[in-house]
């Protein structure tokens, strides 16, 4: 851990959708400036769910003295309400958004967006806001679950780092060497922009095969297997899920990545465990 500071840590929430989720966020997020992240970044919710929100957690999270970038979705958005908020986060002194192409809203039939594609957004706040943003996008290793091909999916990660991004975020995955895969055949494409592993703690394994079911990412059968045995046991689950994940951000921090993103899913115990462990 000599060469890899707490710097290149960086953490996700998501904004709580009521008051005690609010307080218990904010425990939550105090626990975990022990690690003291580069930034934090806050989800947004489709259809305007959790817009309101986003802001308000971004604002909570820079009266903590961290840097918050809050995630921007161009799907189910118009030019006007995106720019408004571009210029709303500009005003508060926001410096990092991550765009993205986001989900369409349940009971949305099509896309009446203004904007089809994360690649899309990143040029609309190249455009509207200059180079005041840090722009992070997504990036899939084990490739997005829309795409036609990996061939595809590099394509259009290609075309989001050439519209302007500054760094990218992947999917979590717990097999590094699609990561290393997909990082060396961005830059066989010319990317030079850090590319930062996300890491999904595991600490449920029902939550943990739905998320991945839904977002494309394999879970190794092994893992699986593991998991399964352990039953209704939190405690085991918990602690192998430690393990597993520990040597899998040891095995990318000796592979050079550039940084850590943690998935925290508002919880400190699970992604402050991984941290302790790669220091100890």
């Amino acid at each position: 851990m000599s060469s890899f500071s707490d710097e290149a840590f960086s953490l996700e929430f998501f904004p709580p959708r009521d008051q005690v989720s609010r307080e218990r966020l904010v425990g939550t997020a105090k626990q975990l400036m022990a690690m003291h992240p580069r930034y934090v970044s806050v989800t947004f919710g489709a259809g305007g769910s959790t817009r309101d929100g986003t802001a308000e957690t971004v604002s909570m999270f820079s009266q903590l003295g961290c840097e918050a970038a809050p995630h921007l979705s161009c799907i189910g958005a118009s030019k006007a309400a995106l720019v408004q908020l571009l210029d709303h986060y500009k005003a508060s002194g926001i410096r990092r958004i991550v765009a993205l192409r986001g989900d369409l809203p349940s009971g949305m039939g099509g896309n009446d967006s203004d904007y089809r594609y994360a690649s899309d957004l990143v040029g609309l706040i190249r455009e509207h806001s200059g180079d005041w943003f840090h722009i992070e996008v997504a990036a899939y290793p084990e490739m997005h679950p829309q795409a036609d091909s990996p061939q595809h999916d590099l394509d259009n990660f290609v075309t989001k780092v050439n519209a302007g991004a500054n760094s990218a975020i992947t999917q979590y995955f717990f097999n590094a060497d699609a990561y290393f895969d997909f990082a060396d055949r961005a830059a066989q494409r010319g990317v030079t922009i850090p590319i930062v592993p996300g890491i999904m703690p595991i600490t449920n394994h029902t939550q943990l095969l739905r998320f991945s079911q839904m977002c494309g990412a394999e879970v190794p059968r092994w893992i699986r297997l593991r998991l399964a045995q352990f039953g209704d046991d939190k405690a085991s689950i918990r602690a192998f899920g430690a393990d597993v994940v520990t040597q899998l951000c040891q095995k990318l921090i000796d592979g050079g990545v550039p940084g850590i993103h943690f998935y925290t899913l508002n919880n400190a115990e699970a992604t402050l465990s991984i941290w302790k462990n790669l220091h100890y």
